[in-house]
């Protein structure tokens, strides 16, 4: 299976940035083996989606609400962001756990709700630099696994240590390999034999100058990049250092 190379815009570019973004990224992913996928703002998806309609790139939200409609202001419908096109979603990024108080029981309703309406979940875990320090680290992970997914799981783990999103930390290889060899082994226990194909993806200060060493690692099945997915030539080179399968 290819790795996954995907983008987190999070709460950057204005449309016609956007648009722009997303042509210059899909001009360049001739060749390129990695499966890509961008994540704009729920606002820029059905814009990006008809300027990456019938290339290699895929559309995904930032996230979703549990409910299919309702009153719930400001918050947007799994449903929603299939009909604008997208055909992933982001979903527990830490950014969400602590800035909007997201518990895992809220990560997996969201999760069902985006599998029902035909999207692909990328559902994110990690350690704080306080629970990494404490030893806590894969406690931690292990109680997110469990609490965030549903059974069955048809979608993909993205492993971000808190400490080094947004920070210019990066995990050591050594602590990817750790890490992702732990939550393989916990979603073949929660799931048997399926949880050996769920790819998990590294997210955390990915960058060109680091991609290739991290791709290389055992048990990491692509990346979730975060402020490097907003140069298009930076995000292609990562793109390029994933392996083919």
């Amino acid at each position: 299976m290819p790795q996954l190379i995907a983008g987190n815009w999070k709460m950057n570019c204005l449309s016609a940035e956007a648009i722009a973004l997303a042509e210059a990224i899909a001009a360049g992913a001739s060749g390129i083996t990695a499966e890509l996928l961008v994540c704009p703002t729920a606002l820029h998806v059905a814009a990006v989606a008809k300027a990456l309609a019938g290339t290699a790139v895929a559309v995904g939200g930032q996230d979703c609400h549990q409910a299919t409609h309702g009153a719930h202001t400001g918050d947007i419908a799994a449903p929603m962001l299939r009909d604008a096109g997208a055909g992933w979603v982001i979903l527990g990024h830490s950014e969400r756990r602590q800035n909007h108080g997201e518990t895992d029981e809220l990560v997996r309703e969201k999760t069902v709700a985006a599998v029902e309406a035909g999207l692909r979940p990328i559902v994110c875990v990690g350690e704080t630099a306080d629970q990494r320090s404490g030893g806590q680290e894969t406690e931690v992970v292990g109680w997110q696994l469990a609490g965030s997914l549903p059974k069955p799981f048809d979608g993909v783990i993205a492993y971000e240590p808190v400490w080094a999103i947004g920070t210019g930390k990066t995990a050591t290889e050594q602590d990817v390999a750790v890490m992702h060899a732990f939550i393989r082994e916990e979603l073949v226990r929660q799931f048997g034999d399926a949880g050996q194909t769920v790819r998990i993806l590294y997210g955390g200060s990915v960058k060109a100058s680091n991609a290739v060493s991290l791709m290389a690692v055992p048990d990491v099945g692509g990346a979730l990049v975060g402020g490097a997915s907003l140069n298009a030539e930076e995000f292609l080179t990562i793109a390029r250092a994933a392996r083919a399968g």
